[in-house]
């Protein structure tokens, strides 16, 4: 059965593609996102729309999502592995992979790609879930770990309940923060007016952001951050309360010019690292996430700007 879903764009979008906008926020493929729009599924302000039309704050768009009956989960990709035994995989995440397949995603997940490739993962949960037991949103890289069987399933979800697993994020943000080391703490619930989004509202769930600022390039900071509470889009929603949005995340304020000039097509947040105990032999472990090239490459022309003032 096929969903239909209705949202009002934010200011953000000013100016931005319409497909671009779609497939970030649905979390959609842009070629899938072209063909709902070529099949006359896209609507905005009651209109059949090109896919690369502008849209402007204040359109209402209307989607009908694809039919998310149950299909294969196996999505062939080649994803890097950091470590694996019997109990878990942790995996690198790419960008443009999810975590798990959701309505209308057709892209690789991280699930999908496990099974592909012949690893055994654990059958708790969801089916589209399965092995999932915390997630990095598609266009966030780094460190993910899965579970392979049911022991180390439900010992990992009660360890990231009860906050005993470290998560730490590189990210890259507009200006620079004052004081350049601190803790965001601010109550985080769906946008009140724009459901594709999240806000810091009133009596929203509580979250909380540690940061401290790593280095100081031109117009940009540089920070290590990790997280006490595990919010959706928390560091994305945290940044932009700050004023200092996120490179790349035009979605929640990032400067489009800026993220062209440095190359990026996504946020610049990254899950550098992951600490936890083992499910089953109690034994801390670490793992590091080395960041993706398209992130590496935005750090350099930042650097080489720096070294030549």
């Amino acid at each position: 059965m096929r969903e239909r879903v209705t949202m009002r764009l934010p200011d953000l979008v000013q100016g931005m593609r319409l497909d671009q906008v779609l497939a970030s926020e649905l979390q959609l493929s842009r070629s899938l996102v072209a063909k709902l729009i070529k099949q006359c599924d896209v609507k905005v302000n009651g209109k059949i729309p090109r896919k690369s039309a502008e849209v402007f704050p204040g359109d209402q768009v209307e989607v009908l999502l694809p039919d998310a009956s149950p299909k294969s989960l196996e999505t062939p990709f080649e994803l890097p592995v950091l470590f694996e035994d019997a109990d878990i995989v942790v995996v690198n995440k790419p960008v443009g992979v999810a975590a798990h397949t959701a309505p209308g995603w057709k892209g690789p997940t991280v699930n999908g790609a496990l099974l592909a490739a012949g690893h055994q993962i654990c059958t708790s949960g969801p089916r589209e879930r399965i092995g999932i037991v915390h997630r990095l949103d598609v266009g966030t890289s780094g460190a993910l770990v899965v579970a392979k069987t049911e022991v180390a399933y439900r010992q990992l979800q009660d360890d990231f309940r009860a906050r005993r697993v470290e998560k730490i994020y590189h990210a890259l943000a507009q200006g620079y923060f004052e004081p350049p080391q601190g803790t965001i703490s601010a109550p985080i619930g769906r946008h009140p007016s724009r459901d594709f989004k999240m806000a810091v509202v009133a009596g929203g769930r509580p979250a909380v952001t540690h940061y401290r600022t790593l280095e100081r390039l031109p117009g940009v900071s540089l920070l290590e951050i990790q997280l006490e509470t595990g919010r959706t889009h928390q560091i994305r929603v945290h940044a932009q309360a700050m004023r200092h949005c996120l490179v790349g995340d035009p979605i929640y304020g990032g400067n489009p010019e800026l993220a062209k000039k440095l190359g990026l097509e996504r946020q610049w947040l990254h899950a550098v690292s992951l600490s936890f105990m083992h499910p089953v032999t109690g034994k801390k472990m670490t793992f590091e996430a080395p960041l993706s090239p398209d992130l590496m490459a935005a750090l350099e022309k930042l650097r080489t700007l720096d070294a030549g003032n």
